[in-house]
């Protein structure tokens, strides 16, 4: 989960603060020494690290914050402005042209997933009513002209191709392809290298030159830390980017890329993609990040999630179920099924406000959660409406049928009579969501 451990550090330091009551100066700078350090760890850029915890001490050691009636939630306010602030403030949109088509130009070096999350943005693109094209220009990686026609494919996004020819050529007669067709948005992958060299930035040069693209996008792999760092400012000082797509950020504990990229760059982070999934790439904003490494959550995100993947017809039915107490096995299942749709469930949890910070240590066992799909999976159809005729001989042929044992399956049919009863006792309120029962996968 990203910013693990920098959560984990930030609320091991704010906790000394609120136990203080009142703070003195001293207290402020002992706790923003540890600050550092955690955004050190973390992998941030040191000029970066320094440069931010100067900025808090020094609102943090005013009058009006020592002398208030709750100073350590203060500094905590504060450090939540600066880091919002640090990662750019709000979310940063795309260019868009005057007339269409609107021309990204997607960048960056090999590995770092740039040819998969050109497809990710069209989709996303897709996902907002437009029409994108994208356009091959790497010609030198092998397999790179197929690889984008696949993940085009999935996407549902059609993929222009001249085979291996002058990139500046189907940069042109990409543009003119989707003038005559009408997509109002043109996508070019272009070429990456191992390592930046004079001839992979001449050759971008040249396309944007040829083509004018309105949004230049650099691809950055966030598990790199630092390299990813000195990437971007290579990548922006030869072409003039116009923002960062941050990948696996989902894979990098520390985050350290997602806090420098912007404050050493100038540049701001628009997408992050947080999984392997073409619909995972989400709009990067800052005050949602800020509010995930001090473990308050990101709600704001968690709902948009769950609305992309969750109809509203879905959730009615759920609802109606809830308030008649008729969640079977069934319903549970499904919500296995939606609960994988959203990735990894720690993340997930790490969305939840005061839940990040406490996961650090906490394992979650995800292939319980298939453990339990198989349990049900046995089931007759009978058996999965209406568990309470589940008696000795049935649990006994359901274990064999998935190759568990029968205290595993009296297991789960107690933790779904705890939900039933936990949905009975809250009366079956509006509003409520269904909740994963106790102790699974945990």
């Amino acid at each position: 989960m990203a910013f693990e451990g920098l959560s984990g550090r930030l609320e091991s330091a704010f906790r000394r603060l609120r136990s203080k009551g009142a703070l003195t100066e001293k207290d402020v700078r002992d706790a923003m020494r540890e600050v550092r350090m955690a955004l050190l760890e973390a992998d941030v850029n040191f000029k970066v690290a320094r440069e931010f915890t100067a900025k808090v001490t020094e609102r943090a050691i005013g009058q009006q914050v020592m002398q208030s009636l709750t100073p350590a939630q203060m500094v905590v306010k504060i450090v939540n402005e600066e880091l919002i602030e640090l990662m750019g403030g709000t979310k940063a949109k795309l260019n868009l042209a005057p007339h269409p088509p609107t021309v990204i130009m997607m960048c960056g070096l090999q590995g770092a997933g740039k040819t998969t999350h050109t497809a990710k943005l069209a989709l996303w693109l897709k996902n907002q009513g437009h029409r994108p094209l994208l356009a091959a220009c790497d010609v030198y990686r092998p397999a790179a002209i197929q690889q984008l026609e696949v993940v085009g494919g999935k996407a549902g996004v059609p993929v222009f191709q001249m085979g291996q020819v002058d990139p500046v050529d189907i940069a042109n007669a990409a543009l003119r392809q989707a003038r005559d067709n009408g997509n109002d948005y043109l996508i070019l992958d272009t070429a990456g290298r191992l390592h930046i060299d004079e001839a992979l930035m001449d050759e971008l040069k040249q396309v944007k030159r040829a083509v004018r693209p309105h949004e230049i996008l650099l691809v950055i792999d966030a598990m790199t830390g630092q390299d990813a760092v000195n990437a971007a400012t290579a990548f922006n000082e030869a072409l003039g980017i116009d923002g960062l797509i941050l990948t696996k950020l989902d894979s990098d504990t520390r985050g350290g890329a997602a806090l420098s990229a912007r404050a050493v760059t100038g540049k701001p982070i628009k997408f992050i993609g947080q999984g392997e999934k073409l619909g995972d790439l989400d709009v990067f904003h800052p005050e949602r990040m800020a509010s995930r490494i001090l473990g308050m959550g990101d709600v704001l995100s968690l709902i948009e999630k769950a609305e992309t993947m969750i109809s509203e017809k879905e959730a009615m039915e759920m609802q109606e179920k809830l308030l008649k107490n008729k969640f079977d096995m069934n319903d549970l299942l499904d919500q296995f099924k939606q609960l994988k749709k959203f990735g990894g469930i720690k993340d997930l949890l790490g969305m939840l406000p005061g839940v990040g910070a406490k996961l650090k240590d906490v394992e979650v066992d995800e292939h319980q959660f298939e453990l339990i799909q198989a349990i049900i999976l046995s089931m007759t159809a009978e058996e999965r409406r209406r568990p309470e005729i589940i008696n000795a001989s049935r649990k006994k042929r359901i274990a064999a049928g998935c190759g568990q044992t029968v205290e595993a399956v009296n297991r789960l049919l107690k933790q779904h009579k705890q939900m039933q009863a936990m949905f009975k006792q809250n009366g079956g309120k509006r509003g409520r969501m269904p909740m994963m029962p106790p102790g699974m996968g945990m």
